[in-house]
């Protein structure tokens, strides 16, 4: 499984369209995705401070468009070394490809991230 950080906003509109698209597909030709392990690095220092988020839990097997595993895209985020790969994705999500939605909210009083239970087997 991978996951993938957007809002509810953007996953409703997904569902409405059919399948899941993200600006960087367009800026950049992926979709930024992370593992289990890396999620909350890039979610504390990427999103820090918003709310109403949502992961998308991945089934890798699933997908339809391509999938990359690369050296990260942008700055660093902490406790992510240069050498982490990260899964990216090249072209629109196959919502067939959405194992689960996990409401995913920053701590009220620290504002950090905390890792929901993510389900397996999917």
């Amino acid at each position: 499984m991978i996951l993938h950080i957007t809002s509810k906003g953007e996953w409703l509109a997904a569902r409405q369209r059919g399948e899941y698209t993200a600006p960087s597909l367009e800026t950049e030709g992926f979709i930024h995705c992370s593992t289990e392990k890396q999620v909350l690095h890039v979610a504390n220092a990427f999103y820090r401070g918003k709310n109403d988020l949502v992961l998308l839990v991945l089934n890798e097997a699933a997908l339809k468009p391509g999938l990359k595993w690369e050296a990260p895209a942008g700055p660093s985020a902490a406790g992510i070394s240069e050498s982490d790969s990260f899964p990216h994705i090249f072209g629109p999500i196959n919502l067939t490809a959405v194992a689960s939605v996990l409401d995913f909210e920053p701590d009220p009083v620290s504002g950090t991230f905390i890792l929901p239970s993510i389900p397996t087997g999917s």
